[in-house]
């Protein structure tokens, strides 16, 4: 059975900084495509960053471009998200989720796999 867990949401203030985890198990991680999207209440799910099998190939938001940087352990299954500079606009639930696509890995349709989400919430 395949699990993604993630952890490391919180409660922070504007300028702060959150790490979020996605440890994987039940799949050979290092086959996977792993992104980061996030969902904010009454808003459509939105593509944060994803990052390639090896981690040399990262892609991300523009909205989040400089201020976030996505990584991966292959020996640990776990996939990061470092979130620095934040702002109340990136108050969301955050999901990783993981692909064996190579195209269209913005789109979450991409994504079989699916965390349970972690809540980020950035208070001014």
């Amino acid at each position: 059975q395949v699990q993604l867990v993630e952890s490391g949401g919180g409660l922070v203030q504007v300028g702060g900084s959150l790490r979020l985890s996605c440890t994987a198990s039940g799949l050979t991680f290092s086959d996977y495509v792993v992104a980061w999207f996030r969902q904010a209440p009454g808003k459509a799910r939105e593509f944060v960053a994803h990052i390639g099998w090896t981690g040399k190939s990262t892609v991300y938001a523009d909205s989040v471009q400089g201020r976030f940087t996505i990584s991966r352990e292959n020996a640990l299954n776990t996939a990061y998200l470092q979130m620095n500079s934040l702002k109340p606009d990136d108050t969301a639930v955050y999901y990783c989720a993981a692909s064996q696509g190579a195209d269209g890995l913005r789109d979450y349709t991409q994504y079989y796999y699916w965390g349970q989400g972690t809540q980020v919430t950035v208070s001014s």
